[in-house]
């Protein structure tokens, strides 16, 4: 059976290079329109729309949300007999404000359907396979702000799946880069406004508020964990130097190292601002984001096999690093899953406009289906060698119950 799989994986590979001019004008499609969390209409349409004309493929569009979709092909294989083993890939493509794709979630849109596409391919040719087998590919919206696949996971979007499969850009290849968990607040004041010469008395000052919350966070931080992390903005302080501002707006990231944290850091900054409300005599609103993204449950079975399909292309890991938050935490804790990063030819950082520029060159390409070959690859060793599935499953287990003692 070595030898089939390696021959197997040498399909995928082709299939891919073969079909990289339609993969990259999918990416390419993505990047030239960056939409918002929720809002990303034409990328939905335009990943409908590929594996709609693709043979095969059952397309659900708006699929539990109005820009995620579903596109399922089989079950093929095992006479019918015996489980399922459904496979699947998940697209990210929202964009972020002003800049566009500086996350490269187009990339993480083609990379998926290129991985997915790869290993249909050679799924479809005929044989007889010894279990049945399903690839399913999910795109899930909201990632840069909301949380799609928390939304996806609470309407059972994930729930017959077998192992979950992504990719993100970065400045290098790394098979698992720590998440953290987080939880986004909003914080608004609202006082009186008053003329600020003529008559300050009458007015309650909601930027006072606003910077007293502020600092108080900053001196807060002192007496937290060296794993935890709070950061935010001032969004709304006032109109004019001359009107007492009546109304002020802040909006915060709490992040720590395990979700099961969450809510002790939350206790801590929600004291420090009701405390500035307090202290100034204007009101407070605070609202807590809908969803809490978590940390990312390790899989290290898929981790090891990943890296090996990775290096047999060429790429070059390391260990180092450090990531922000995604919500493909919460997916991990309900699907066993890898979300590797990797390189795409350049050095800028995240965020900025000038990877902006990077996720969109043609450099991209090359790796973004390297990365596809390999998640690809890594998905033929979950179907193909004996007992790798049972050992992931067992590793997810064991690493759930480590989470609840601890």
């Amino acid at each position: 059976m070595a030898e089939k799989l390696q021959a197997l994986k040498q399909q995928v590979c082709t299939s891919i290079d073969d079909a990289k001019n339609k993969l990259h004008q999918l990416g390419d499609a993505i990047w030239h329109c960056p939409e918002l969390a929720y809002e990303e209409r034409q990328a939905h349409d335009t990943l409908v729309r590929f594996f709609t004309q693709e043979k095969g493929w059952t397309v659900e569009a708006h699929y539990k949300l109005d820009t995620a979709f579903r596109a399922t092909w089989g079950p093929v294989g095992g006479a019918g007999v015996g489980s399922v083993v459904n496979v699947g890939f998940l697209c990210e493509y929202d964009a972020l404000p002003s800049i566009g794709h500086a996350c490269g979630h187009n990339l993480i849109a083609e990379s998926g359907a290129a991985a997915a596409f790869g290993l249909k391919a050679v799924l479809e040719c005929g044989e007889a396979w010894p279990v049945p087998i399903k690839v399913t590919v999910l795109g899930t919206p909201a990632e840069e702000d909301g949380g799609g696949k928390v939304d996806l996971l609470r309407e059972g979007a994930f729930e017959d799946l077998d192992v979950v499969f992504m990719a993100h850009p970065t400045q290098k290849n790394a098979t698992f880069l720590p998440a953290m968990a987080i939880q986004g607040m909003q914080v608004k004041y609202r006082g009186r406004a008053s003329h600020a010469s003529a008559y300050p008395w009458e007015g309650i000052n909601a930027l006072d508020a606003a910077v007293m919350a502020y600092n108080n966070i900053s001196v807060l931080r002192q007496q937290l964990r060296p794993d935890w992390r709070i950061h935010g903005i001032i969004k709304h302080g006032g109109v004019k130097p001359n009107i007492i501002p009546d109304y002020s707006e802040l909006e915060y990231y709490l992040r720590t190292s395990s979700h099961r944290d969450l809510p002790n850091i939350k206790a801590k900054a929600e004291a420090c601002f009701r405390a500035a409300a307090l202290a100034t005599g204007c009101e407070v609103e605070i609202k807590f984001d809908k969803n809490e993204f978590y940390e990312v449950l390790r899989n290290r079975t898929l981790e090891d096999l990943f890296e090996e399909n990775g290096r047999a292309l060429g790429m070059k890991f390391t260990n180092e690093g450090f990531s922000g938050s995604t919500d493909f935490g919460n997916v991990s804790h309900a699907v066993p899953g890898i979300h590797p990063y990797f390189y795409i030819g350049s050095e800028a950082l995240n965020h900025t406009a000038e990877y902006t520029a990077a996720s969109g060159a043609d450099e991209a390409q090359f790796y973004t289906l390297r990365t596809a070959k390999a998640l690809a690859m890594t998905a033929l060793d979950v179907i193909f060698s004996p007992g790798v599935l049972d050992k992931i499953k067992q590793e997810f287990r064991e690493a759930k119950l480590q989470e609840e003692r601890n």
